[in-house]
């Protein structure tokens, strides 16, 4: 954009100027899930501004503290619900521009809503026109090659997270969405999938130890979490960071001091699937 708005006020092809504080951590969290684009009342793909005017006034009038936005991240696919990402550091498109998302979030902020994003760190899209697959020819830039780097069920590619410059980029995407959009924390997708080289899948977690200090355990993965969750803690203090993980992986969120993961909350996605199943 060619210059700037002023604080607090969003202009059309204006830079947006932040005005409003991140509000306190909240000691407990209510947490309104959402979909920009699925949110409208209308039959349409909705945007960043009217989420903003229509939407973040309800959600405070019913008591939430926090929103959890899921497809922030730039995806081709949009029925993938933004878990195909094609661009880590994008924000989607079909919503509207960086700018007015950040006119939203700056919203939130003045209604004192904590304000985290959906992140995917697990997977990517497998799209070889738009997205890391096949970036520079091969497999294997940012993925482990072969098997190994493809997810079956999700018809995605598996990140080498033993690859410095893999975790380089992902640590510096975690930075990049709290210091240009200053979102407030994370909610990372997937993170069964990433802990374990058999993704969880078809497995029945039972909790015994086996199950989770074994071979079967991605080290890598495990470290890339502990970095990530660490360097988050230690740039921004209050921000929260919230691991899906259906496995009850022991010391998920325990300080990284400690040993731990050092997650704040665990998301157990197990749960919510049976709300639906009743």
């Amino acid at each position: 954009p060619p210059g700037t708005s002023e604080p607090g006020v969003f202009e059309a092809d204006m830079k947006y100027q932040f005005k409003y504080n991140r509000p306190e951590r909240p000691q407990t969290l209510r947490i309104y899930e959402c979909h920009v684009g699925m949110s409208s009342k209308e039959p349409k793909v909705n945007s960043y501004l009217e989420f903003k005017d229509e939407v973040l006034p309800r959600v405070k009038d019913l008591g939430y503290n926090a929103i959890q936005i899921m497809a922030v991240q730039e995806h081709a696919y949009y029925g993938s619900f933004g878990y195909h990402v094609t661009n880590f550091f994008g924000v989607s498109s079909r919503c509207g521009t960086p700018e007015e998302l950040k006119a939203l979030i700056d919203e939130a902020h003045r209604l004192g809503i904590f304000v985290l994003i959906d992140i995917v760190h697990s997977h990517a899209s497998s799209n070889a026109n738009d997205g890391l697959n096949m970036f520079d020819g091969t497999d294997s830039l940012y993925f482990h090659s072969g098997a190994k780097g493809y997810h079956w069920m999700w018809d995605s590619r598996l990140f080498n997270y033993g690859n410095w410059e893999v975790i380089r980029f992902l640590l510096s995407n975690c930075r990049w969405w709290l210091d240009e959009y200053k979102f407030d924390g994370f909610r990372f997708d997937g993170v069964t999938s990433m802990m374990y080289h058999h993704h969880g899948l078809q497995m029945a977690f039972t909790g015994n130890y086996d199950e989770y200090f074994g071979m079967q355990t991605d080290l890598e993965a495990m470290v890339y979490l502990m970095l990530a969750n660490d360097m988050i803690h230690s740039i921004f203090p209050n921000a929260v960071t919230i691991g899906e993980d259906v496995s009850g992986m022991p010391t998920f969120c325990r300080p990284i001091k400690e040993g731990g993961v050092g997650f704040d909350y665990r998301l157990q996605m197990a749960i919510a699937d049976h709300w639906i199943d009743t």
